[in-house]
């Protein structure tokens, strides 16, 4: 059994190597699977659009990327691929974006999830992630059928926040707090997550982040590795990362410690730990995880939303993905929820059982 009962003892499992880290790993893994079971829900990943109004600055598809070919999904691609999830009984997929606030987007999607659901007898769950948004835009996706919602805190130290992003309207820590405030509220199943190894970042800063999402009761992560791109100015403080190697051992750390603090909800398995290491999501799930995203996205468009270099899969067929997937959960002691929303349970209404004691901070 870990104990975690403070921040220091937090810190301590995030730089935690050894037998105490097979350890860590194991009673992870053993609280996945007395909370939310040994299936992995599947979230079909369709990038509609790589156009951008932001300009973050570690992020690929930031507006002032003038070397990025922009596109933008058609109906017909994204119905296509919803289709494909439906029928291959996937359960669930995320439409995710560039973000942009404009009435035609904000139209567009709402007919969009009107249209999946008509399409697939409501049969397919629907996660957005589309950035910051008005109160009234998110109440509108919401009841045109959408009912979770994934907004990345990135960092829940402001002052961190405020070294990766432009100092300017657009980007504004308390705006990011607001509209995970607004999403709780409209009724969503509200997820979040921070990137593992950024510059100026520490381990304090990694605990701080779990403690945040602890605090505000979220209802699923998806956290990974910083990865830099070359197009971004973060880039420049390339040589003073963190080894790729230890980005991934902290973000499988943040997975098990996050499980132990958060045993109900759902964490995803990230294509970040995919794109350090091909088995790094499986490693995830061995840790705690229990959420894969794989790509649904036109082939001929993955390349281009490319938030990061190396990005894995661009070129691989989505079912030949899906069959190694499969094959390496059996390995796992894991198998596919196929054909289930996988939606995360609440500790006070599911079962009425209580995290683990020692996991109370």
């Amino acid at each position: 059994m870990i104990r975690i009962t403070d921040k220091q003892e937090l810190i301590h499992y995030l730089n935690c190597t050894g037998e105490e880290e097979e350890k860590l790993f194991q009673y992870a893994a053993q609280l996945r699977k007395q909370y939310v079971g040994n299936k992995v829900y599947l979230r079909g990943l369709i990038e509609f659009s790589n156009i951008c109004r932001k300009n973050c600055l570690y992020c690929g598809i930031r507006q002032e990327n003038s070397a990025l070919s922009r596109y933008e999904l058609s109906d017909q691609e994204v119905l296509t691929a919803a289709q494909y999830a439906w029928q291959g009984k996937y359960g669930s997929i995320v439409i995710q974006s560039g973000e942009r606030t404009d009435r035609a987007f904000v139209l567009r999607i709402e007919t969009l999830v009107k249209k999946i659901k008509q399409l697939t007898n409501n049969g397919l769950g629907i996660t957005l992630s589309l950035g910051e948004q008005s109160a009234e835009t998110y109440r509108r996706w919401l009841d045109a059928g959408a009912h979770r919602y994934l907004l990345r805190i990135e960092t829940s130290n402001e002052s961190l926040y405020k070294k990766i992003h432009p100092n300017d309207s657009l980007h504004v820590f308390s705006t990011r707090l607001k509209c995970l405030e607004y999403l709780q509220k409209c009724g969503y199943k509200t997820g979040s997550g921070v990137m593992i190894g950024l510059p100026f970042q520490t381990t304090e800063d990694l605990a701080d982040d779990l403690l945040f999402l602890k605090n505000i009761h979220i209802d699923m992560v998806g956290m990974g590795p910083y990865l830099e791109h070359e197009s971004t100015p973060l880039y420049a403080y390339r040589q003073s990362l963190l080894p790729l190697s230890e980005r991934l051992r902290l973000g499988i750390h943040m997975v098990a410690c996050l499980r132990i603090l958060m045993p109900h909800i759902n964490i995803a398995a990230t294509t970040a730990l995919q794109a350090i290491d091909p088995l790094g999501r499986e490693k995830a799930i061995a840790a705690g995880a229990n959420v894969m995203m794989p790509n649904i996205t036109p082939i001929n468009n993955r390349r281009n939303y490319k938030l990061y270099q190396n990005k894995p899969c661009i070129e691989e067929s989505t079912e030949a993905a899906l069959r190694q997937v499969a094959e390496n959960l059996t390995a796992c002691q894991c198998s596919i929820a196929w054909n289930e929303w996988g939606d995360p349970l609440k500790a006070d209404k599911s079962n009425n059982s209580t995290p683990p004691e020692e996991a109370m901070i």
